[in-house]
């Protein structure tokens, strides 16, 4: 099954950080990285930063041209906006593929803030437990998944710092 968490980090260097000890573990095979995005938030800055990697060429510009959806409809365009605008029927499209509701947007958008950072991470197959020992201390928040309640209470409990 394919997993869409959104992890956040008290401090704009946390998500960064976090991708190195993630792309070790998946180097290791703990966990088959889909795709991910890192949002960065510096304060006194006006808006985050985006930086996107992908795992497969072939697909990057795919991930990509959703991530670019996604953050724009977080930090750039209102939702009405969105939602009358032509990047509507795409936007919906991106946030179907990921399961994210307008709900989850929302939080996402409240809890991402100046002095933040955030990873934004699509993943299949992994051992949560010992990927868990290897994000402890990094001092992460899980925000939203498309996990069910069951699952993201075993995912909060592996994971928490």
């Amino acid at each position: 099954m394919t997993t869409f968490t959104v992890w956040k980090y008290d401090d704009p260097q946390g998500a960064e950080h976090a991708v190195s000890l993630l792309q070790e573990a998946a180097s290791e095979g703990l966990v088959k990285i889909d795709d991910h995005a890192v949002v960065s938030w510096p304060v006194g800055a006006a808006h985050p930063t985006t930086k996107h990697w992908h795992e497969d060429n072939w697909r990057g510009a795919g991930w990509g041209a959703l991530w670019g959806l996604l953050f724009g409809a977080l930090f750039a365009i209102p939702l009405v906006g969105v939602a009358v605008g032509a990047g509507a029927g795409a936007l919906s499209k991106a946030r179907e593929r990921l399961g994210i509701s307008d709900q989850q947007l929302e939080r996402i958008r409240q809890e991402v803030t100046e002095g933040t950072s955030a990873l934004f991470l699509v993943t299949e197959q992994g051992d949560l437990d010992r990927l868990g020992e290897r994000m402890r201390g990094t001092h992460s928040r899980l925000i939203e998944t498309n996990l069910t309640d069951a699952e993201r209470r075993e995912l909060i409990q592996t994971f928490d710092s």
